[in-house]
């Protein structure tokens, strides 16, 4: 039987991605081989429970909700996520995963909505993105770009281009809390007429760092 190591999981709304605002179960898995400057959920790095499969889709059903995520730390940094994934496929969920876009994407299952970050150069994690996971990314994916400042910005305004990335899926501008204002991010999409969607943290609007929220 799979089995994968949790830290929590937890039943709110959807803060980021195009799905926001829905009624969401969420799956955090532990661990995380990455280091963000910026992160927000170190304490999913170590400790966590083992649950196997079966258990985990008995929790997720008590929720009784349309919409599942899959997170962490970075779920993928264990090989039976893949098969999480496909069992919510199986059951009937909308089902997302949110991942550092520094390990290989290409064997998840194709009904999942990939949320991938392409790291800036502030998370410090920049030397980690795999940039041929780009070519596995499908029209209802999408690439989040996590801004910390106008170096990040301009960044990834060159990535946007390199890889014609609008024409792949959908693009998410997102600025770092508390690092840079978020009218600013906002005023510079709307200067440069960029193709992306802007998004703040929902969850953190309402409920502010609050672990499971």
């Amino acid at each position: 039987m799979p089995r994968l190591r949790l830290t929590e999981i937890f039943h709110s709304l959807q803060g980021e991605s195009a799905t926001v605002g829905w009624r969401t179960v969420f799956v955090r898995l532990t661990g995380c081989p990455l280091r963000c400057g910026y992160c927000d959920t170190t304490y999913a790095f170590k400790g966590g429970e083992w649950w196997e499969l079966d258990a985990v889709l008995a929790e997720v059903a008590q929720y009784q909700a349309r919409h599942v995520t899959v997170t962490g730390g970075e779920p993928l940094a264990q090989a039976d996520c893949l098969l999480l994934l496909t069992a919510l496929c199986d059951a009937g969920y909308v089902v997302s995963l949110e991942t550092s876009g520094a390990l290989d994407i290409a064997d998840v299952d194709a009904r999942v909505v990939k949320v991938m970050d392409l790291k800036t150069p502030s998370s410090g994690e920049q030397a980690k993105n795999r940039y041929d996971n780009i070519d596995h990314l499908l029209p209802h994916d999408q690439v989040k770009f996590v801004i910390g400042d106008a170096d990040d910005y301009r960044w990834s305004c060159e990535q946007v281009a390199r890889f014609a990335l609008p024409q792949r899926c959908e693009v998410l501008f997102s600025p770092v809390a508390g690092q840079i204002a978020a009218a600013d991010l906002a005023d510079w999409i709307l200067r440069d007429r960029l193709d992306v969607r802007f998004q703040l943290q929902l969850h953190k609007l309402l409920w502010g760092n609050e672990p499971g929220r």
